[in-house]
């Protein structure tokens, strides 16, 4: 018997707090109980997007909650800007293909973010967009867009919509919906939120509501007219993840223990900092710059003379650590190192004293515990300030 270490960019490790808060009786969806569980946990989640706006809860993925931001605001035909950097911008890519909206690309090269610079290049021959669609975090190369930015920029230079993909980001970065002139906000339970996956939280403006009024959606089962219907009594128009609602509750407890958000994104941005010294020490190189690098997730190039696959292979088979690899074009040439929700300085650590042990067993030439002591620094210095 032997713990797993879950070093993945989601789903992640889940408190003990949080599983025992799961498994409490279950109750109705349809009772005073649940409506108090509702309404409260939901006004909790607000300071966690940075929003006055309420706070929806939809039984699913992320991607589905992605889906419905795109299917209530925007009609085929109609246009759209869609930012890709990676895997997770294409997703939305191929979500708006399927309903046929008229896709506008803007697509850079994976390991490097959208400045405002392009956005505003982009936008100059387009008129009538809809919509434009962003990744704040891309978990596929652990690149962290500027939103903030771009939000004024889509604000500026249009009349469209801005729909922000926070899945690998909320909970672990920092996010001022309203500040950032963000229209619908989305997040799945399965990363920094510290939860199973099988909950997706997103919230709309007054000003993308307006849109979904009077866009005529196909949607169903992902029609967010229905879920605010619903919230505003408390409950969801179907059956919602009641386990994983009472588990985002004691989420929202070990958040206030810990300080307040704002204490949470400090930890998330301390041990990004922690593992991107620790590979400069070990002269492994990394994927993003500094500049633009996700607190949540580093992207880690394959160490030199290093099997990508095999040298993974080697740390989950005998150090129980498990790496996520690279996606796509990526695959085989990067590893990608989870830090984000229940995950502390003490755990990178761990995983850095283990992947200098597996590196000594494929006899990589580096200085014994060079990077160790590199995260190690970073720690202790920001325990002086």
């Amino acid at each position: 018997m032997y713990r797993n270490i879950l070093r993945h960019p989601g789903p992640t490790p889940i408190p003990k707090r949080v599983e025992l808060a799961m498994a409490q009786d279950m109750i109705s969806h349809r009772t005073p109980e649940f409506v108090n569980l509702y309404q409260e946990t939901t006004q909790r989640v607000k300071p966690i997007f940075g929003t006055k706006h309420d706070i929806l809860l939809l039984p699913s993925g992320g991607t589905a909650a992605l889906e419905a931001a795109a299917v209530n605001t925007v009609s085929p035909g109609e246009e759209v800007v869609v930012i890709t950097v990676g895997a997770f911008g294409d997703y939305f890519v191929s979500i708006c293909e399927k309903y046929g909206f008229h896709v506008h690309k803007l697509e850079k090269d994976w390991g490097e973010a959208c400045t405002k610079e392009d956005l505003i290049e982009f936008l100059k021959p387009l008129s009538n967009i809809k919509a434009v669609f962003a990744t704040y975090n891309e978990t596929s190369t652990g690149i962290l867009n500027p939103i903030d930015q771009l939000g004024e920029v889509v604000r500026t230079h249009s009349d469209a919509l801005f729909i922000v993909d926070g899945v690998s980001a909320i909970g672990g970065a920092p996010a001022q919906m309203d500040d950032w002139n963000i229209d619908i906000l989305v997040t799945g339970s399965q990363k920094a939120m510290m939860l199973p996956p099988g909950l997706a939280l997103l919230s709309v403006n007054d000003r993308a509501w307006k849109v979904i009024e009077e866009n005529q959606t196909p949607a169903y089962y992902l029609n967010l007219l229905s879920y605010r219907e619903w919230a505003s009594k408390g409950m969801t128009p179907n059956t919602p993840a009641v386990s994983l609602i009472m588990g985002l509750s004691a989420v929202c407890d070990l958040i206030d223990e810990e300080g307040g958000f704002s204490k949470t994104v400090e930890r998330h941005l301390l041990m990004k900092n922690m593992v991107r010294e620790a590979m400069k020490a070990l002269s492994i190189e990394l994927l993003t710059d500094d500049e633009h690098a996700s607190p949540t997730i580093t992207a880690i190039k394959t160490p030199q003379g290093l099997d990508l696959p095999t040298y993974l292979g080697h740390l989950k088979t005998n150090y129980h650590l498990d790496f996520a690899g690279g996606l796509g074009p990526l695959q085989g040439q990067i590893f990608r190192f989870g830090h984000m929700g229940y995950c502390f300085p003490s755990d990178v650590l761990e995983a850095v004293s283990l992947i200098e042990a597996g590196l000594q067993d494929f006899s990589y030439s580096f200085e014994s515990g060079a990077g160790v002591k590199a995260a190690q620094n970073v720690f202790l210095t920001s325990l002086r300030k």
